[in-house]
């Protein structure tokens, strides 16, 4: 059996961030995914300066696309604006293996299938064992299913569904475009350009209230795409997109049980605004491994639970995406799940 100080279960930018922390601090570490990496990952690709300043990446250095945009298109029922902001695109395909590599960690694909707590700490199919655990397995996550879905449960209006595609494409318009609650969709569409002739192009809406009246994504997949032609933002393209879903920033005081943590869509730390996920997985992440490296107490209530700070623009997409009766998110005081 191989035995490690910390096995992280997940190779996305939660797992990488917790792992390059822990293995700068001179841990060993083994990074289990079940997929083998560089792998398709589905997302828009979005991420922010932040994003940048926290994973330290030299922007000049990196070796793969990284597109830069200095505003973003907002289109609004009737209205159409342009908010400046600098923001950033790259392909998750190259991005998380880049990361992952970059940590240091020891990588095995693996799907891991049961975790057993042991006196000294966990051991993972019977076959690798450590003293710390760090879920970072998005949405399906093992360690979250095992340890914490009876003590920190999702709630179901907070579950997003999307559907996207990204695919080589020379695009013309530099600039990234956002479609809000067109056709009363619960969330909104995009179209992210990346560098060297790729475009990603998506949907995303609230599955509660899109189930709640008979609706779904694809039905809007297809008045959007309908968007994207007679923009002529998109031309001969053959789009095959492909869903998931993930959840927005929901209760999350239970996100320790002894020494297994959960970081990134395994805890769901996607913002109730913008749904950005990238940017709390990271943070996330680190902050697991702070914990372990320092011993202090590990919390996510405190993270920010939104991409604006704009109050206003909060509570408009807040509402209108999961439903008015949401209460926002509240620094609670952190809680350790027991007997789990």
């Amino acid at each position: 059996m191989e035995t490690f100080d910390a096995i992280v279960v997940g190779g996305g930018p939660a797992g990488s961030a917790c792992a390059e922390r822990l293995v700068q601090a001179g841990a060993s570490v083994l990074v289990l995914d079940r997929e083998e990496f560089p792998r398709t990952k589905l997302c828009a690709g979005w991420i922010t300066p932040e994003v940048v300043a926290d994973l330290d990446l030299d922007v000049e250095g990196y070796p793969h696309r990284f597109n830069t945009f200095n505003g973003i298109v907002v289109h609004l029922k009737w209205l159409k604006f342009t908010l400046p902001s600098v923001q950033h695109s790259i392909r998750r395909f190259e991005f998380d293996d880049y990361l992952l590599r970059r940590s240091g960690a020891r990588l095995r694909t693996h799907n891991v299938r049961s975790i057993e707590r042991v006196p000294d700490g966990f051991i993972v199919d019977g076959a690798f064992r450590s003293k710390y655990l760090v879920g970072a397995g998005g949405t399906r996550c093992p360690v979250y299913r095992t340890f914490f879905r009876d003590a920190n449960p999702r709630a179901r209006e907070l579950q997003a569904a999307t559907y996207e595609h990204e695919f080589a494409h020379r695009w013309r318009d530099e600039r990234c475009h956002l479609w809000f609650f067109e056709k009363g969709l619960p969330g909104y569409a995009w179209y992210v350009p990346k560098a060297d002739g790729y475009l990603n192009c998506g949907i995303g809406g609230m599955a509660e209230k899109l189930k709640a009246r008979g609706d779904d994504v694809k039905r809007h997949w297809n008045h959007f795409i309908g968007i994207l032609a007679r923009r002529g933002l998109v031309e001969g393209a053959g789009f095959a997109p492909k869903g998931y879903s993930y959840y927005l920033r929901g209760g999350v005081e239970v996100v320790r049980t002894g020494d297994a943590f959960i970081t990134g869509d395994s805890a769901g730390l996607a913002t109730r605004d913008l749904c950005e996920g990238i940017g709390p997985a990271i943070s996330s992440g680190h902050r697991a491994a702070e914990s372990i490296i320092e011993g202090t107490e590990y919390r996510l209530d405190d993270l920010a639970a939104y991409s604006s700070d704009i109050g206003l623009v909060q509570r408009l997409l807040e509402r209108a995406f999961a439903g008015s009766r949401l209460r926002p998110p509240e620094t609670r005081p952190v809680r350790e799940a027991v007997g789990l």
